[in-house]
């Protein structure tokens, strides 16, 4: 074992936090404590560089104390940012009743939210799949795109990011992510994201469905071309197959409608939701037409977790304030004036900005890594979207001044 190896986690921890640096200013005692007990029972698969004990609204604060401005909020899963008083007195009042009640057995808060939800997503999505992740929703998909159909080959975009589970992997463009788990369950092939004629000439009688995300998250934050989902709808149904909407990380009112689709006017067969839909709480949905879902037999899927009452009360109040607060409104107007500002940040490293609603990259002409550590260290918290875009992704509820102030950050972040 090595003399490093061979530290206790606290002092290694402390170390590389001292190397490479965490929050605003050098890490504090308590958070490199806290990161040193993680690190010792943790999956190693993460190395954080600071811990979080606290939100309220579009701020963070650490272990220590110290402030951050949020527009990560959880890689886009914080909707109604933190602590969101109508959030936390539903989850405290369902806590108090019932937990726990499978889908084999009905319930009135899975009820009620279901038929919020389709009334959201609207026809031809009358029916939905309760699940706990992005992953699981884009896995039922598939499952029952076969079903639907009675074949296996699906079409997926490159750069597209659809879970890392083996079959969500399977529509995961990302080599690295893929090739060390590969063979994949899934009869996969990958097209170039809004390329019309390559689309065309992937799609054929033996394809269940076109799987694509309306704007690619992880992939770099790309917003599908005009004419391309409608396009694809056309084509997908010229074939037999279905057109699947990834929208995990684009839907649920983050880019200013309930669906991207709605803005785009396209009426796929299966719609995938997770992250913002339940403010934080572990929640998946696979929205889908009536022919769809009643393809699938009774009993050929099903989840222990999913649809379980606690996380259906965080989602109607999620639900509750996207239309009681304006949110989906909020996110249209802010998201323009973020985009403005960024667009306006005078720096020769900037290639390009983008993006719809409150889901917006910046492009930059470097890797970056060392951009989003510096922000993090100025006290404001983003996410990479690949080698190359930093992402935005603020809470729905975020206000004019939380959104010039996050630009002010960038500016000083580029200009050093």
């Amino acid at each position: 074992m090595s003399e490093e190896a061979s530290r206790p986690a606290e002092q290694r921890m402390a170390r590389h936090l001292a190397e490479h640096g965490s929050g605003p200013t050098d890490v504090g005692p308590v958070t490199a404590a806290l990161l040193g007990r993680e690190e010792r029972v943790g999956s190693t698969l993460y190395r954080p560089e600071v811990a979080f004990v606290r939100g309220a609204g579009a701020y963070l604060y650490d272990a220590d104390g110290r402030e951050y401005l949020d527009f990560m909020a959880g890689i886009g899963v914080a909707s109604l940012g933190h602590a969101h008083p109508g959030l936390s007195d539903a989850i405290r009042r369902q806590a108090d009743r019932l937990v726990v009640c499978p889908q084999s057995q009905g319930n009135d808060v899975r009820t009620e939210f279901l038929e919020r939800l389709v009334a959201l997503a609207g026809a031809p999505l009358t029916r939905a799949f309760l699940c706990n992740s992005g992953s699981e929703a884009n896995e039922a998909a598939v499952k029952w795109a076969r079903a639907a159909t009675g074949r296996k080959k699906v079409v997926a975009a490159k750069r597209g990011f659809a879970g890392r589970t083996l079959g969500a992997l399977s529509l995961t463009w990302e080599s690295a992510y893929r090739q060390p788990f590969e063979p994949l369950p899934n009869e996969v092939e990958f097209v170039a994201f809004g390329d019309v004629p390559a689309l065309e000439a992937a799609l054929d009688a033996t394809t269940a469905a076109f799987v694509v995300e309306p704007i690619q998250g992880e992939g770099g934050v790309h917003v599908a071309p005009p004419g391309y989902l409608e396009r694809a709808r056309e084509l997908t149904a010229e074939h037999g197959a279905l057109l699947v909407l990834d929208e995990v990380q684009c839907g649920s009112g983050r880019t200013g409608a309930f669906l991207t689709a709605h803005a785009l006017n396209v009426a796929p067969d299966v719609v995938t939701l997770a992250k913002g839909l339940a403010g934080g709480v572990p929640i998946g949905a696979t929205l889908m037409t009536e022919a769809v879902a009643n393809a699938m037999p009774r009993g050929g899927h099903g989840t222990t977790f999913g649809g379980n009452p606690l996380a259906c009360a965080a989602g109607l109040a999620v639900l509750d304030a996207l239309e009681r607060e304006d949110l989906l409104a909020n996110a249209a107007t802010m998201g323009e004036r973020l985009t403005a500002g960024l667009r306006a940040v005078a720096s020769p490293r900037v290639r390009d900005v983008r993006g719809r609603g409150l889901m917006v990259g910046m492009e930059l002409r470097e890797r970056v890594g060392p951009v989003v550590k510096g922000l993090r260290e100025r006290g404001l918290l983003t996410v990479a979207a690949g080698a190359t875009v930093v992402r935005f992704l603020p809470p729905l509820v975020i206000g004019a001044a939380e959104v010039d102030r996050a630009v002010e950050f960038v500016a000083a972040e580029l200009r050093a």
